[in-house]
């Protein structure tokens, strides 16, 4: 076969590739997961692409958008930082407005829950892994995610270790791959490093390092399983760090990155939740009562 005819084949080959399996801009994603960096400080952040240390998000954001999070109206600690993520309010409405205050989210107010409600349980799968255990608490009734654990197919905190949390992940991604899902995973080496040896470190930067390759560990495994093509992967962060400090007492801006084709705005951690909904097809504006946030995509 001459190169002239070989070369209209190939690409149209590629074409029908690109069409049949590449999620397109107005396309539903069938999954998506969500990636919590905990403590991971906006400006350092930025820093370590810049200096290609990140190449897993780098390669999200160039498929996608990287764009800033602001921290909205509550202290800038882990309770509250994902309470705003996972429910789409502000802590006035979730009720979680600090560390160390037990409060449950209400009922169904939750990403899990809403996910659940919408596709049918036995239609869909949602998971939440965590590292943390105490910030991410659903063991009695007055944690905040109590109703959220028992919706989610799997909810899982205080696996102490992110090489735990995306082991699981990945376990779980092959044993649900054959169901449309939304994932939650939560990594604590930042927030954990940072408190310890503060956030100029070289031990912070490292955890930053770590938290991108489980990431991209992450990637592979939807990859390998077919899956990453039709999924949304959005990777942000509760809290950062004061500069230079082991403490976030003020650290009110992060960070999302996605391969969402259809690009993002910049928002607040409010807008997560939107943001997710809507691309799953749920009409937002319905909700009751009304989210406190809005979606993020263009």
């Amino acid at each position: 076969m001459t190169p002239n005819r070989i070369f209209p084949i190939f690409c149209a080959a590629l074409c029908f590739t690109i069409s049949t399996y590449a999620l397109g801009i107005n396309e539903r994603p069938k999954d998506i997961v969500l990636i919590g960096w905990d403590g991971s400080q906006l400006n350092h952040v930025k820093e370590c692409l810049d200096r290609g240390e990140l190449p897993n998000l780098k390669k999200l954001s160039t498929e996608g958008s990287f764009v800033e999070i602001d921290v909205w109206g509550h202290q800038t600690e882990t309770e509250p930082g994902f309470a705003q993520i996972l429910t789409g309010y502000k802590d006035t409405t979730s009720g979680v407005r600090k560390n160390d205050v037990p409060v449950q989210i209400p009922k169904g107010y939750t990403i899990f829950e809403r996910l659940e409600d919408y596709f049918g349980h036995d239609k869909f799968v949602t998971v939440a892994l965590a590292n943390k255990g105490h910030r991410l608490n659903s063991s009695t009734p007055e944690n905040p995610y109590y109703n959220a654990a028992k919706a989610a197919d799997v909810f899982r905190n205080g696996l102490l270790e992110d090489k735990k949390v995306a082991g699981e992940a990945e376990r779980l991604l092959e044993e649900y791959k054959g169901k449309p899902f939304f994932f939650f995973l939560q990594f604590a080496a930042p927030d954990k490093n940072g408190h310890e040896f503060g956030e100029n470190s070289k031990e912070y930067n490292d955890a930053l390092i770590s938290c991108d390759k489980l990431t991209g560990d992450i990637v592979k495994k939807l990859k390998d399983l077919k899956l990453y093509d039709t999924t949304i992967i959005y990777v942000t962060a509760d809290h950062g760090f004061d500069e230079g400090q082991k403490g976030h007492g003020f650290a009110p801006y992060v960070f999302m990155a996605t391969n969402d084709p259809r690009g993002i705005n910049r928002g607040f951690q409010a807008d997560v939740t939107p943001t997710i909904l809507d691309r799953f097809g749920v009409d937002v504006g319905k909700i009751s009562p009304p989210l406190d946030g809005k979606p993020l995509t263009k």
